[in-house]
């Protein structure tokens, strides 16, 4: 199976999708001024002790107080603390982690007040973002993921993925990581360090040690919590770490920047593979060009169709996501036994929603309703359809057989907020009101645009980006209506159909892509 992986960056945000046999199965969109991504590591401040929920409410800088419960301490929480507090007290000197206190255990059983007070200052890492109503989700069990290995400070031991079958080759890295790691740091080995060589595990090793060493520096010279301490990479490149295998038939990148990043990291990581990087300079907006957009406008929303007229409905609440399964027309067009109609509904049902729970990330409780069935067998073949089809999904999850009922229930990991892409387009000429402008008189308001760019502005070289159906008309016939506004106005001008917008919608960019704002008062409320 090869897969793709587009990186649109634009100057608020970037978007990643990820194609598998040109179907998109996963996007990711993050705002570039975006902060609390999981993964980065704060110096905060115990504002709340709540010994009811055995927990504690942490200021990070966030608009909600972050949420650390006692479990999420980590067994070498006071050794931690006692780290913490030695770097603070002397902003001089040096505190290596090789010479550091290890003090006993946490205790299982304990309680939060015996280990925090109102204003200590704590490290904690965020394991969940803000979602909905709750702040971020805290622990303080600090760890720093490389490709191959994760790094704990102040543990003590080596762990090997369970998805590495080999006993060999289990026994081999166990033997290598504990032979080269540091004193006081524990280590995880990924999936994807089997069969690595030393020099390769060492390198990263010595990367995920200067992180933690960096870490302290900074911890030491802040002067008032919250701060930010540790930074996870960039989403495109911690995704890449995460996702990156040898299927990856190529890596499309709309930015030179982003691109350099990109190509740096799958250089150090995969040298052999550093060409699939490629660097997109296409003038169509670069989720076009790949069908991206399409997909996007016909995979989110409530109603979902798949193959044969079926089609699903999705509603999200704030205790669980519900998934309705529906034949549609597909039952008035196919006569036959409607026991095995059902089964077939239901199957292709299992594959879109797969798809859908990655594609949208929805975590927590699922609720499928499936068409009904009869026979055990067929309600066990659609179980492990399900089963097979959740295989590919990276979040932890859990599948239950079908109940009575006829409902599946699945469990699966919620890290961040559920994405809800909007695929409604607003009327870009009456903003909700109701009234529009007459759209033949469209193109002459293009025209006058155009005609104060280049004779008052004094701007020649520019973009119009427009929707398609409009982009087709203005370049209909031998001489077009827009070859009649080159000829007038000049060469500069070049037309670009963007998917993304509405029927009548416009946008004007200058030669090095920032926008040239051409709408009027009257357009703009």
């Amino acid at each position: 199976m090869t897969s793709e992986l587009i990186v649109n960056v634009q100057p608020n945000e970037v978007a990643i999708a990820i194609t598998e046999e040109k179907q998109l199965v996963e996007i990711q969109k993050e705002e570039q001024t975006a902060s609390f991504s999981v993964g980065n590591i704060y110096l905060g401040r115990v504002k709340k002790i709540m010994p009811g929920l055995n927990a504690c409410f942490v200021d990070v800088g966030s608009d909600k107080e972050a949420f650390l419960h006692y479990l999420d301490l980590g067994t070498q929480f006071y050794s931690l603390q006692k780290h913490l507090k030695q770097v603070v007290s002397d902003r001089k000197k040096s505190f290596p982690i090789s010479k550091a206190t290890i003090m006993p255990e946490k205790e299982k059983d304990g309680n939060i007040s015996d280990a925090l007070q109102t204003g200590d200052e704590i490290l904690v890492q965020v394991v969940k973002e803000p979602i909905s109503t709750k702040g971020p989700r805290l622990s303080c069990e600090l760890s720093f993921a490389g490709r191959y290995l994760i790094l704990i400070p102040f543990e003590d031991k080596v762990s090997v993925s369970s998805k590495i079958k080999s006993p060999e080759e289990r026994t081999r890295l166990k033997q290598l990581l504990q032979s080269i790691k540091p004193k006081h740091f524990g280590i995880i080995v990924r999936t994807v360090a089997e069969g690595k060589r030393v020099a390769e595990l060492d390198n990263e090793l010595r990367h995920l040690v200067s992180c933690w060493e960096e870490l302290i520096s900074k911890t030491q010279k802040a002067t008032k919590p919250p701060i930010l301490v540790h930074e996870e990479s960039n989403r495109t490149v911690a995704l890449l770490r995460d996702l990156f295998n040898p299927s990856y038939e190529s890596i499309h990148v709309n930015n030179l920047e982003v691109w350099k990043e990109i190509k740096n990291y799958v250089s150090h990581i995969a040298p052999e593979r550093a060409d699939v990087v490629k660097l997109y300079k296409g003038e169509l907006p670069i989720f076009d060009h790949f069908g991206i957009t399409k997909q996007i406008k016909s995979s989110f929303g409530r109603i979902v169709s798949f193959k044969g007229g079926a089609y699903l409905v999705i509603e999200h609440t704030e205790a669980l996501h519900v998934v309705d399964v529906n034949s549609g027309n597909r039952a008035r067009n196919k006569a036959g036994n409607q026991e095995e109609n059902a089964l077939e509904v239901n199957l292709g049902a299992a594959d879109e929603l797969a798809r859908q729970l990655r594609l949208r990330d929805m975590g927590g409780i699922i609720v499928v309703d499936f068409i009904d069935m009869e026979k055990s067998e067929h309600r066990q073949a659609l179980y492990e359809r399900m089963s097979q089809n959740m295989e590919h999904d990276r979040a932890k999850h859990n599948i239950l057989p079908l109940s009575k009922f006829g409902l599946m229930q699945i469990t699966r990991q919620r890290v961040r907020p559920a994405i809800d892409m909007p695929v409604e387009e607003k009327c870009p000429t009456c903003h909700g009101k109701g009234n529009v402008p007459s759209s033949i008189l469209f193109t002459d308001t293009l025209e006058s645009k155009i005609d104060n760019l280049v004779n008052n502005i004094g701007v020649r070289k520019f973009k119009l980006h427009i929707h398609p159906y409009v982009a087709a008309y203005l370049n209909k016939g031998i001489i077009s209506i827009f070859r009649k506004w080159q000829l007038k106005y000049g060469f500069g001008i070049h037309i670009i159909p963007n998917q993304n917008l509405a029927y009548l919608e416009y946008h004007f960019y200058d030669s090095s892509d920032k926008e040239i704002d051409m709408k009027e008062e009257t357009e703009i409320k």
